[in-house]
């Protein structure tokens, strides 16, 4: 069998992967002494490559007794970069440059600078295009758009530009290189501008143009140029391959035409795992599980092996969507198939778990993950934060401390949020210093953050202090600063800020007013309250809600208008029945001793809840106050016959950075004996004061 016959064989392998075949033909080359035949060789490596049999195609390489044609050296540096094995690709460049009879060319270097831009190896690739300079071969259009690309990897943008700007003579390649290079740095309006130049400059865009033009229009949401790309490859008769498939998918999902992206995805012949990845990616967007659920198993169906991006976003559509049977279905199948979780799969079904209220859940499969990426930790730190139990969230950050975990923003928003909701200022100041020595001072989420624990727990100075240092002021620090003033019985200074704001050009937002209302409320500035009610509605066309009109009722019932706010309250047929605005103006009728009113609302309470004690409660102090003791003896019977108690309210204290929790007359902290121990010198103490002559 001669050389030519056993290459025809060698390449049906290689086209097919047909490891054992190709081991035989290798034998055959062996024993008929080709082993330094150079084609035979080079289809070895493919072979052996194309199979993933890496050590293989590095022994054909060795058992050549003399390498001395620099296309086999080519050949080998190819596949490695093209099976991402850098490190190797410039370990052989290396042993090529200290040949003593052979040279790189200009086929050599595209591969080693592809392998310098994996490994963003920026000073290499740097000596390496002063050497292309020196040789000459700077401008060849393939090394140029491989310098292109080193850069764009190495995140050097405008040398990647100003190189692309240099190069004489370009191809699509070279096109390619720089447009990939611009959305790689996240300048996705460069690209397309790029992109179009491109065309007008006479060359076809083709499958990885495309596809990055294509991406480019889901990054920006821009539908109509995306559709154009789109119409434009019909009207060409262009065949869509599954790349550009994919990217039309992705970026109709991005910009809200699923179904548009669906079309796409059903007319294509061969799906890829991409597509599918893609579809169920956009379906997962909008939290319809459902739907992705029911593409998970048609991908199935069809023999398509799903990835773990595949599962990840299945499940980040059953956490949009709170469906837990959707969500164990997926837990199920990764472990019946004995699927390997990531930190993604795993964060999700935990961020599942919590979200449909399996605490226990979460917690017995945290406790089984390797806990080694700060991720999960994350998660469990929002999810005790998402369901009120803040201690808990505490708790975890501290064990995350403990396993030597370096935390993240993430993790000090959730903690923080922690924070604020129980008042812990201390903890509060530890994490503050955390920060600080993370460098993450400057992260506007962890600021703001800081900002609102800082205004939840009373801290003016402090709250000032991180608010004048922020980076960028937006909508939402300016509202937490509102509404901290508002809240602390600072309620002018709320409004200056309220004002400042303005000034700086930052739109107030209905939660910003309700911040306004609110400190209007709390220091009853009734007619300024009222007029930024009015502000709200005309000036801004903000339409307000039941939180805006709670602060109004609550701001007129305080100051005695107690006609006017139910006048209000009966003319919006959206409030006129709700229960806590009612609930409002009926303490408000308590407190002015408006008992004609007050009994009108306080029946329309009882009607709509009949089981509500706190109503009775009320309206028998407002007919004890009238001494109208008939009716004051009707309430407390009521009162009787329901027999229903007050549920206890829990209270924490804060020492020395712990929160301790306890309800009234509890006997279950650790420390029991101590508290009522001195509980009960201080009350010696009050009774000795109080027999002391004055």
């Amino acid at each position: 069998m001669d050389a030519s016959k056993l290459l025809s064989i060698l390449r049906t392998c290689i086209d097919s992967k047909l490891l054992l075949p190709g081991r035989l033909i290798h034998q055959k080359v062996v024993t008929l002494g080709l082993r330094d035949n150079i084609a035979l060789c080079k289809n070895l490596i493919n072979l052996y490559f194309s199979c993933q049999s890496y050590d293989s195609a590095k022994r054909v390489f060795r058992s050549i007794e003399n390498p001395f044609d620099i296309s086999l050296w080519n050949a080998l540096l190819a596949a490695y970069c093209k099976n991402y094995m850098y490190i190797d690709a410039l370990e052989l460049f290396s042993s090529l440059l200290q040949h003593p009879y052979l040279k790189p060319d200009s086929f050599s270097y595209p591969s080693v600078l592809k392998a310098c831009g994996g490994l963003t190896r920026v000073h290499y690739g740097t000596m390496l295009h002063a050497q292309l300079i020196r040789l000459g071969l700077a401008h060849d259009v393939v090394v140029g758009s491989s310098l292109v690309g080193m850069y764009a990897k190495c995140n050097l943008y405008g040398r990647a530009i100003l190189l692309f700007d240099e190069i004489p003579e370009r191809d699509v390649a070279c096109w390619n290189a720089v447009i990939s290079c611009s959305y790689q740095a996240g300048k996705a309006e460069k690209a397309l501008e790029l992109y179009e130049k491109m065309k007008e400059s006479g060359f076809q865009p083709n499958s990885v143009s495309l596809t990055t033009a294509i991406a480019s229009c889901a990054r920006l949401s821009d539908l109509e140029r995306g559709k154009r790309i789109h119409q434009e490859l019909v009207r060409n008769g262009f065949e869509l391959d599954g790349y550009v498939s994919s990217a039309l998918i992705d970026m109709y999902a991005k910009c809200s035409c699923i179904e548009m992206g669906k079309n796409v995805f059903e007319q294509m012949t061969t799906k890829t795992v991409v597509a599918w990845n893609s579809m169920i990616a956009g379906y997962s967007s909008i939290g319809d599980s459902q739907v992705c659920v029911e593409l998970f198993r048609k991908m199935n169906a069809e023999c398509t092996k799903p990835t773990l991006t595949t599962i990840s976003s299945v499940l980040m559509a059953c956490v949009r969507s709170a469906q837990l049977q959707h969500g164990k279905f997926m837990h199920g199948y990764i472990i019946r198939n004995k699927i390997e979780a990531d930190t993604f799969v795993d964060s999700a079904l935990i961020d599942l778990y919590f979200k449909c209220g399996r605490i226990q859940s979460a917690e017995t499969l945290f406790k089984r993950t390797p806990r080694t990426d700060v991720v999960c930790w994350n998660v469990m730190i929002s999810g005790y934060v998402a369901v009120g139990n803040y201690l808990k969230a505490l708790d975890t950050y501290d064990d995350m401390e403990v396993a030597n975990l370096k935390p993240n923003a993430a993790s000090f928003v959730g903690t923080l949020s922690a924070c604020s909701q129980l008042a812990a200022l201390e903890k509060g100041k530890e994490i503050h210093k955390c920060i600080l020595e993370h460098g993450l001072d400057n992260d506007r989420a962890v600021m703001g953050a800081l900002l609102d624990m800082y205004a939840k727990c009373g801290a003016m100075n402090e709250a000032l202090n991180v608010f004048r240092k922020l980076p960028e002021k937006d909508l939402v620090s300016w509202t937490t600063m509102i509404d901290a003033r508002g809240s602390h019985g600072h309620a002018l200074e709320a409004l200056k800020l309220f004002r400042e704001m303005q000034q700086q050009n930052v739109k107030p937002d209905k939660v910003s007013f309700l911040a306004v209302l609110s400190a209007c409320s709390h220091a009853g500035l009734t007619d300024e309250g009222y007029n930024y009610f009015n502000e709200m509605t005309t000036k801004h066309c903000i339409k307000p809600v039941i939180e805006h009109y709670s602060c109004l009722i609550d701001l007129l019932g305080r100051a005695g208008r107690l006609d006017e706010a139910y006048k209000i309250l009966k003319n919006t047929p959206e409030i006129s029945e709700d229960v806590n605005l009612l609930s409002t103006l009926f303490s408000a009728c308590h407190l002015h001793k408006n008992l004609e009113l007050g009994q009108h609302i306080g029946r329309l309470l009882i009607k709509k809840d009949p089981h509500d004690i706190s109503t009775y409660i009320t309206l028998s102090k407002m007919y004890a106050y009238a001494k109208r003791w008939d009716e004051v003896g009707k309430m407390r019977l009521k009162m009787k016959k329901l027999g229903r108690r007050k549920n206890p309210g829990c209270s924490w204290i804060e020492v020395k950075k712990r929160i301790h929790s306890f309800l009234a007359e509890d006997k279950a902290h650790p420390e029991t004996c101590r508290v009522y121990g001195c509980l009960k010198i201080i009350s010696d103490h009050m009774e000795l004061d109080d027999m002391m002559p004055s």
